[in-house]
C-alpha cells in the first residue's frame, strides 16, 4: 500500500511518499499528489519522467500565494471572500486567455517582475504562478 509520511522541524514540513510494491486499482497512473494541513498548502508531489520516483516541487512562500490570491480575486471581479486558493486553476474561476494575460500583467507590476510569454502560458493555477514568481524573484536579486 502507498504510504505518506511526514516529520515537522524548524518550521518545515517534510514529507516522504512510497508507493508500494502491490498494485492498487487506479495508482499506476498517479502524476502528481497535493497535500494540505489546516487549508495551507503544501509542496506537490510530481512524478519523475522515467520514474517511479516522486519529486518534490518548490512551494511559493503562503504570503506570495494569497497576494496572488488577491489579485486573481481582483481581476476577475470575485468577492473578497471567495473560494481561491494555490490550486485553484484560473479557469475553474472564470477565466478566459484574456483574463490570464491580465493577471500575469497584474502580477508583473505588484511585483516588479517580468514574465516571458512562454512562462506566462505555463500558468494555469494560482500555485505555479507564485512559484514562478518566486523563481523570478530569486533570479532578480542574484
Amino acid at each position: 500500500m502507498a504510504s505518506v509520511t511526514g516529520a515537522a522541524s524548524m518550521g518545515m514540513t517534510c514529507l516522504s511518499f512510497k508507493p508500494s510494491k502491490v498494485p492498487i486499482h487506479g495508482v499506476s497512473k498517479l502524476k502528481s499528489v497535493s497535500f494540505s494541513i489546516s487549508g495551507k498548502s503544501l509542496p506537490s508531489l510530481r512524478m519523475q519522467p522515467g520514474s517511479s520516483r516522486f519529486r518534490v516541487s518548490c512551494a511559493a512562500k503562503a504570503e506570495t500565494v494569497e497576494k496572488v490570491c488577491e489579485i486573481v480575486r481582483k481581476q476577475l471581479a470575485l468577492p473578497e471572500d471567495s473560494a481561491v486558493t494555490g490550486e485553484s486553476k484560473f479557469a475553474s474561476l472564470g477565466a478566459d486567455s484574456l483574463d490570464t494575460v491580465e493577471i500575469v500583467m497584474g502580477l508583473e507590476e505588484e511585483f516588479g517582475i517580468s514574465v516571458e510569454e512562454e512562462s506566462a502560458q505555463s500558468i494555469t493555477t494560482v500555485q505555479d504562478a507564485a512559484d514562478l514568481i518566486e523563481k523570478l524573484i530569486e533570479k532578480k536579486g542574484a
